[in-house]
């Protein structure tokens, strides 16, 4: 899919990955509507584009339908039509076992994951399919492959995120949109205080765990739109647990438990 001159909806576009998706565009000369729960975060990448009218911010709570519904009139006020959604935006949990997490907690998970995937899905899938060309991408996580313990409501919601887009690359198949999967591995983003995660074994500064760079995850993601790749694994331990999760369910699940229980590691996306 061409880049330039063609607009795109990023979701998490105030930090980290769906930041540095939304530059990555803007520098290929397309146009970005931003959209982030927090306005202010919005308006430092509108500061960090320097694009002018090419970014257009957002400030909107994917859990809240109601005003997820009212996105692609604001969005083609500013830019006309749509030709991709990108959705990166999503949180983990605590870093502790289900039976210490609240409903609340879950809930929390549940709904800016799942729901929040939904959602927006739901109300640009139409503008997309009328489109000439278009892209859908969502984002999921390695622990949508495999359970990470500590983080089993956030892999539970991932896993969701997975199973949703691969249906749609099936309802979609011969139409003119490209649906994209992601499944990003330890990536340096602030996603733990942005949840609302102080644990220490959220720290993604521990230089014990190889992490890949939120700008290089943004480029591969905006690559796999313009080939239209079906199916992005970003890092190396996304790709080993990839291979694992699918040849030895059983020794991955094993496997991550073990790491996660000796070095406190953590999953990002």
């Amino acid at each position: 899919m061409q880049i330039t001159n063609k607009t795109f909806v990023v979701t998490g576009a105030g930090n980290g990955i769906g930041r540095e998706v939304a530059l990555e565009l803007l520098r290929r000369g397309a146009r970005v509507a931003g959209v982030d729960i927090s306005g202010a975060a919005l308006t430092e990448t509108a500061a960090l584009a320097g694009a002018s009218d090419r970014f257009s911010e957002h400030a909107v709570d994917l859990t809240d339908r109601e005003r997820v519904a009212e996105l692609p009139h604001a969005v083609a006020a500013a830019h006309g039509a749509v030709d991709g959604l990108i959705n990166v935006a999503g949180i983990i949990q605590r870093f502790v076992p289900v039976a210490e997490l609240s409903f609340e907690d879950i809930e929390k998970v549940i709904n800016v994951n799942v729901w929040g995937t939904l959602n927006i899905n739901k109300v640009f899938l139409d503008l997309l399919l009328a489109r000439p060309e278009a892209s859908l991408v969502n984002v999921s996580s390695m622990g949508g492959l495999t359970p990470f313990p500590g983080q089993t409501a956030y892999s539970a919601s991932k896993g969701a995120v997975k199973l949703w887009t691969e249906g749609l690359q099936a309802e979609l198949a011969g139409t003119q949109v490209a649906v994209t999967v992601v499944f990003p591995g330890a990536i340096a983003t602030d996603i733990a205080r942005l949840s609302g995660v102080t644990d220490a074994s959220a720290d993604t500064t521990d230089s014990k765990i190889k992490m890949t760079s939120a700008p290089d995850a943004g480029r591969q993601i905006v690559e796999a739109v313009a080939s239209g790749k079906p199916r992005v694994r970003i890092g190396s331990d996304a790709k080993l647990l990839d291979r694992l999760s699918r040849l030895m369910p059983t020794k991955a699940i094993q496997m991550i438990a073990k790491k996660m229980a000796s070095a406190g590691a953590s999953v990002n996306s």
